[in-house]
């Protein structure tokens, strides 16, 4: 039994896996979610594995954190508080190759460890295709993933809550966004409408122009784009159009970790 763990800016998420599961989508036995600032409430959500590795061998756990040291230091004293000293915790890093995806950052340990992780979980989900993995959280991340195992590269930009989250911090009169719905038209009669038509458009531009500059350069490639993360489901409909087959993928950091784990 291994615990994954996708330690992000906003939530952290979680599923459990047997060992003896090799397959690209594994089968969670259990999973869950909690609010950054609400890791504490995992001892609870995780005491009963704890009797479970009790009774087998040590509990492995492996874990992508790009929240920074303080939620590290949360989580190594969680998992020694709940599963006890024989628990083995691997801090997943990104490195110059693992589970057939080549790193091909200019030093790869400074690639963020989730993108790493989605990328390996992208190749082994689509093996073998040119791969665009846009990832929609509290940053977006937009990357390539080549037909022959290489993370090529991507772009950074601020995820969908953090571009409307801006508006209402720097400006007098606009008002926050706190849960977005779709506009029911893109030039949008109404302040709230028009600020989530305009960060829809941005994150769908930034998207689309990413697939055209990779068609670009792969012109006889056959493209393939992944969408994760939080806002992926807002922005789906805006790409689904567009002339590269599109995926949602849940949890593609935890299928990551997972490939990864099972050295495949």
């Amino acid at each position: 039994m291994r615990l994954l763990v996708d330690a992000g800016n906003t939530r952290i998420k979680w599923a459990v896996v047997a060992d003896a599961d090799r397959s690209t989508l594994p089968r969670w036995q259990q999973q869950g979610a909690v609010e950054r600032a609400q890791v504490e409430a995992l001892a609870q959500d995780w005491s009963g594995l704890a009797s479970q590795a009790a009774a087998d061998e040590a509990l492995q756990v492996c874990v992508s954190n790009v929240a920074g040291p303080a939620l590290r230091e949360s989580l190594q004293a969680l998992f020694h508080d709940v599963f006890g000293p024989r628990v083995i915790v691997e801090w997943f890093a990104s490195t110059a190759e693992r589970a057939g995806v080549r790193n091909g950052y200019r030093h790869p340990g400074q690639l963020g460890c989730d993108r790493f992780a989605a990328a390996i979980a992208a190749r082994a989900l689509f093996p073998d295709q040119e791969l665009l993995v846009a990832t929609c959280g509290t940053a977006t991340t937009i990357d390539v993933v080549s037909a022959d195992g290489c993370f090529e590269g991507g772009m950074i930009l601020p995820g969908f809550g953090t571009m409307a989250t801006s508006l209402a911090l720097n400006t007098a009169q606009l008002p926050r966004i706190d849960g977005a719905a779709p506009p029911e038209r893109m030039f949008a009669d109404n302040t709230v409408d028009a600020i989530v038509a305009g960060c829809i458009a941005a994150q769908v531009g930034a998207i689309e122009h990413a697939l055209a500059e990779r068609r670009r350069l792969r012109p006889h490639a056959q493209l393939r784009c992944l969408l994760a993360g939080g806002a992926g489901l807002l922005l789906a409909p805006y790409l689904a159009a567009g002339e590269t087959p599109l995926e949602k993928v849940d949890n593609l950091v935890l299928i990551g970790l997972h490939m990864a784990t099972m050295g495949v």
